[in-house]
């Protein structure tokens, strides 16, 4: 299949390329950007006039509910909205049912999502077995098996003397291995600590549940130099923190979602469940600090934290409910949505969801490397067209994943994406209005 993307503006982040330009892709390759070459008959042309043409976007944080709790999400429903959201890669955590602590497990994830032919899903492997806390994975056979970094997801390791020993095999093998820093008997609220939640008669999660944790992480790359990514930074403190051992030159990268970058506890409102998540909302001061964090490259990447719930979950009260709400297929919106707030050029806004994740992931991404998050001729043909213009209303009909519950329900959101190309191949392209 010949694709002649045409009459678009190109925005490549990576590359600094900003121009009206055509995109030519043949065989699942980019093989021009620009004029394309002179014997290039194309099969199929997409008119971009008036829209962006862009890398791909690359989600760091993206449940897909299988195996195992295919009541909140089959993998069918979940890369129709990945694509659907113009993501063509993403990285799931192994909090699976089973946990993803073998490579067995893995290798079957990876062949079932390449059998759908749509977004490309790059695992995270379990960083201890079963999540406990205990004994090391086998992390040379998951790296094997495809995994780009190990994780706990949101089960914190009880002893420190087991995560020292998990950074220092992680650092002798150059594996990544990404944390969400969350003290264990401190995180376990279901609101930010604060007048708001103690009104509501709610647990409260304490900002020392993150600087605690972060303290303890910095100290251990500091003995060990493992290389560690930070999922979704909550608070003010932790920015500070981060940007604090950013300036020491540890080698840590960090990211935020795109319910912490908009929302505050204010929009749990009465005890909706639909703002139940993890991390905890927290105060409009904390909500400032990271979108000035992620503007100013203290924070790197922009997330999803795509989680679907079933209703059943949700329709439970505040506390009982499940924590999680659905965010692929709002992730270009809402970056939009930050950068007009905030006076951010496109290509900036860009970069988070493209350049700046393909960077965290790095070498982990193998041949995948000079493709993913940037429009390079001869690497692979990750692509998507995205407007800038007008809004659409955020509603659980509109909403490809299977789980609909989320904050942002109601929303009339700024942008679209009318098209995503993985690989070379059309997988998703927006009914004309």
């Amino acid at each position: 299949m010949k694709i002649l993307i045409q009459n678009g503006r190109v925005i490549d982040p990576a590359s600094g390329l900003d121009q009206s330009a055509d995109v030519a892709i043949a065989a699942g390759c980019i093989v021009a950007v620009g004029p394309a070459p002179a014997d290039f008959s194309p099969n199929r042309v997409i008119d971009a006039k008036g829209c962006i043409v862009a890398p791909g976007l690359v989600d760091l944080a993206a449940r897909l509910r299988e195996p195992g709790q295919e009541h909140a999400g089959m993998l069918e429903s979940e890369m129709a909205a990945a694509v659907a959201g113009g993501v063509t890669s993403l990285v799931c955590p192994p909090d699976t049912e089973p946990v993803l602590d073998e490579p067995g497990l893995v290798e079957m994830l990876r062949y079932r999502a390449e059998k759908l032919h749509q977004a490309r899903v790059l695992p995270l492997g379990a960083l201890t077995v079963g999540l406990k806390g205990d004994v090391l994975t086998e992390m040379g056979q998951l790296t094997a098996a495809g995994c780009v970094g190990f994780s706990q997801a949101e089960v914190p390791i009880p002893s420190t003397q087991v995560l020292q020993r998990a950074l220092q095999y992680a650092s002798t093998f150059g594996y990544a291995v990404w944390l969400r820093p969350q003290e264990l008997h401190l995180g376990k609220g279901v609101a930010a600590s604060g007048p708001l939640a103690t009104r509501m008669g709610l647990s409260g999660v304490s900002v020392a549940a993150e600087t605690i944790a972060l303290h303890t992480i910095f100290e251990l790359v500091r003995a060990t130099q493992a290389r560690v990514h930070l999922c979704r930074i909550s608070s003010a403190a932790g920015v500070a923190l981060v940007r604090q051992a950013k300036a020491e030159g540890l080698p840590v990268t960090a990211d935020v979602s795109i319910n912490s970058l908009h929302l505050t506890d204010a929009d749990m409102g009465y005890f909706d469940s639909r703002a139940r998540l993890t991390p905890v909302l927290r105060q409009q001061r904390d909500r400032d600090a990271l979108r000035a964090g992620l503007a100013d490259g203290t924070l790197d990447v922009l997330v999803s934290d795509h989680t679907p719930v079933d209703a059943d979950a949700k329709a439970l009260p505040f506390a009982e409910a499940e924590p999680g709400a659905t965010g692929m297929e709002l992730l270009w919106s809402l970056a939009l949505k930050w950068g007009q707030e905030s006076g951010l050029a496109l290509p900036q806004v860009l970069s988070r969801i493209t350049a700046d994740p393909a960077r965290v992931l790095g070498a982990s991404l193998g041949t995948l490397q000079d493709s993913v998050g940037r429009l390079a001729v001869g690497g692979a043909a990750d692509v998507c067209v995205l407007s800038d213009q007008g809004h659409w209303p955020v509603t659980a009909e509109v909403l490809r994943s299977q789980g609909k519950s989320t904050p942002f329900s109601g929303y009339e959101l700024p942008g679209r994406v009318l098209a995503t190309v993985v690989g070379g191949h059309v997988a998703f392209e927006a009914a004309k209005a």
